[in-house]
């Protein structure tokens, strides 16, 4: 049945928020006289309002309950604003629907939209039954529910916009389009509107600007420093200068604009310069920042602080060069307590010291050697009476250390004695070997000075002569390995090396070759003591022993680099030439027990098919184990398997430079601080001045 309301001409529906904004929401209005309604919501306020007495309320509800009842039809009573709702006055409503035969009640706040649609539906289903019965929850258990779903929207948006917006120049109609279809923007806009879901946006819009803003300022940061050390290097310059004056000094510097860009708009972040990718030069304004200030103040420091350690290095090196406890050779460690102070160990480390200490040992050891040379020289007579073969005897090493002991060029290699032995015995042989190679100038001498000019002076006369030349200069390598025990090995490759060049270069024969020794003392299986590396093979092995031990140990070797080389086609150990050699024991063996040691090593030398030499000969080289004889004769024999077995490539014979217009006899002394160029270039410089058909 039709129920009559008195209502004419009144708003169906409107709410306090609309006031004043009538026209922006449907007008459509109550009709007068009859109106069918099939149910009814009677609303109750209950949150605290102002000048509103709550009892007086629920007194007039009452009374509207009463009329509403007559009406027999379905109500529900629905409590409003519980998001401020007073709980007193939740308790009275409850108590009041209690006491109208048990009327439903659903607590709501549209402001929350919470059980706003549970109020309808619950009315819906009292006015239709067969409608299932909607659970009333109450409104706090209703938030809780309703704040999770949207946690967990808000979670599923956030994740959208993270995926589709990459960039702060995103705008909103742009990718609230892309968004539209996608279900986690429909949830979201369903439940929290599309404001929120625009202010979601543009929050992440403006992280994203602040992150690219950041990456910007760091990358300026960075490059900072490195525009503070190509503008201002100089301490002098900026130690006395304001922070203030540094800056215009930056601007008044010729590469300014290379470094910096000076902006119209400031500050820079807040301008289109932070998306100007292809301009990396650091915009002006950020000199203004305390960061740029630090960066300064590091540099600053910097500058002041390798100044200082300039200072100490420097004071550092007075103190080696002037104190008289320095000496060539003298160890860090017996050095240090004499030049170092408190203030040295405050700004470098030790290490840096020591670098120091040791290219000033370098340069002092350098020129007491020449100055050792020099005496050498001066002292020539001392080496006249030698034997041919260079070798002096004890008596005579004796001799020459007693004649130049006196000398303090000696005396400054002191603690260098070995060097100093072997710089003698260097000189003995190029006494007698007076050569390119063999020249203690090497490779300054002035032989090569000379061959060198002429080649520069003059081109090759064809293509043919250049390689002969190139096959005649080729120096042979010799690669020896020698086997010892007790420090046997190590001892006689010092000695051969004593009889080397300075680039350890071997004259045999009246030709050069290049000395490569390998001294091997421990367990031959080990790589660390193998006869073949990836860098080394090897052409012969000289096996040493002075007892039965060390016999027995080059036997027990020889045998496991056999049996690692057997099945492998790459190792040539199993034809490798050996020689063995007694070599002279200290306190000379003599009697029964060099008789027997003699006869173990021919015994052991028949068994491995090797060469035996017999011990030198008493007095013969000072201070070694065997004598240049036995050395050359070893390397010869090396060179002769080497040929057997197509190892050594063949040389080009010498061939005579044809007859010359004009000889020139040159005499200068190797080291003469006087240029060969002065002397010849004029000759050389001339028109007719030619090549000879031999080469130059």
């Amino acid at each position: 049945a039709a129920t009559k309301l008195a209502s004419a001409e009144k708003l169906m529906y409107f709410c306090t928020d609309q006031l004043g904004l009538e026209q922006d929401f449907e007008q459509k209005q109550m009709p007068e006289g009859k109106l069918l309604v099939d149910g009814f919501l009677l609303c109750v306020d209950v949150s605290r309002g102002m000048n509103r007495n709550f009892d007086e309320q629920l007194k007039f509800v009452s009374n509207l309950y009463n009329q509403l009842a007559k009406t027999k039809k379905a109500v529900v009573v629905v409590l409003t604003k519980c998001d401020e709702g007073v709980e007193r006055y939740i308790r009275d409503a409850h108590a009041f629907a209690l006491s109208k035969k048990n009327l439903q009640v659903v607590e709501t706040s549209a402001r929350s939209n919470v059980n706003v649609e549970l109020a309808f539906s619950t009315l819906v289903q009292l006015i239709d039954r067969s409608r299932a019965k909607a659970k009333i929850i109450p409104y706090f258990e209703a938030l809780k529910q309703q704040s999770q779903q949207i946690a967990a929207a808000k979670d599923k948006y956030e994740w959208l916009v993270g995926r589709i917006v990459k960039s702060h120049n995103e705008s909103w109609p742009s990718v609230s389009c892309k968004m539209q279809s996608s279900p986690e923007y429909q949830d979201y806009v369903y439940l929290e509107g599309t404001p929120k879901a625009k202010k979601l946006f543009l929050q992440h819009v403006l992280r994203l600007k602040l992150e690219h803003i950041e990456r910007r300022r760091k990358l300026y940061l960075a490059t900072l420093p490195q525009a503070f050390e190509a503008l201002i290097p100089d301490l002098d310059e900026i130690d006395h200068l304001s922070y203030g004056k540094v800056e215009k000094l930056l601007e008044s510097k010729q590469d300014f604009l290379k470094w910096f860009v000076v902006l119209e708009e400031t500050p820079w972040d807040a301008t289109s310069h932070i998306d100007n990718m292809e301009n990396e030069r650091i915009p002006f304004d950020l000199m203004e920042s305390q960061a740029a200030e630090q960066l300064y103040e590091t540099h600053l420091e910097k500058l002041r602080n390798e100044r200082k350690r300039a200072e100490m290095r420097r004071a550092f090196k007075e103190n080696l060069e002037s104190s008289p406890f320095i000496t060539p050779g003298k160890p860090w460690e017996e050095a240090r307590s004499f030049i170092m102070n408190e203030d040295f160990y405050l700004w470098l480390e030790e290490s840096t010291y020591m670098d120091i200490y040791s290219k000033h040992q370098k340069q002092i050891i350098d020129k007491a050697k020449e100055d050792f040379q020099e005496l050498l020289l001066e002292y020539s007579e001392l080496f006249y009476e030698l034997e041919l073969d260079a070798k002096p005897s004890k008596e005579k090493m004796g001799v020459i250390q007693d004649v130049l002991g006196e000398e303090q060029r000696f005396k400054a290699l002191q603690k260098l004695q070995a060097e100093r032995d072997a710089l003698i015995l260097k000189h003995i042989h190029f006494v007698y070997h007076p050569t390119k190679e063999t020249c203690p100038s090497c490779p300054l001498c002035v032989d090569s000075r000379v061959e060198q000019l002429l080649a520069s002076r003059f081109s090759r006369a064809s293509e043919r002569n250049q390689k002969n030349l190139l096959s005649e200069a080729a120096i042979d390598r010799i690669n020896l390995v020698i086997l010892g025990k007790d420090g046997l090995a190590r001892e006689l490759a010092n000695e051969i090396r004593a009889l080397c060049t300075n680039d350890d270069k071997y004259v045999l024969e009246g030709k050069m070759y290049e000395l490569a020794l390998r001294p091997i003392e421990g367990n031959v299986r080990l790589p660390v003591n193998a006869f073949q590396t990836p860098t080394f093979q090897p052409h012969g092995c000289l096996c040493l022993y002075n007892s039965k031990e060390s016999l027995s140990y080059v036997v027990e070797s020889i045998e496991k680099s056999r049996e690692s080389s057997v099945g492998r086609r790459d190792s040539p150990l199993g034809q490798l030439p050996l020689t063995l050699i007694l070599v002279n024991k200290r306190g000379d063996p003599s009697g029964d027990t060099l008789h027997s040691l003699i006869q173990q090593g021919q015994h052991i030398a028949s068994k491995l098919q090797c060469v035996f030499l017999d011990p030198a000969s008493a007095g013969i080289g000072y201070g070694r184990n065997i004598n240049e004889k036995h050395i050359s004769q070893v390397l010869k024999g090396l060179l002769d398997s080497k040929r057997n077995l197509n190892l050594l490539s063949s040389t080009s014979s010498i061939k005579e430079l044809a007859e010359v217009e004009l000889r020139i006899v040159l005499c200068l002394m190797c080291g003469d601080p006087f240029n060969p160029d002065d002397v010849l270039l004029p000759i050389l410089q001339a028109q007719a001045s030619r090549a000879a058909p031999g080469g130059a």
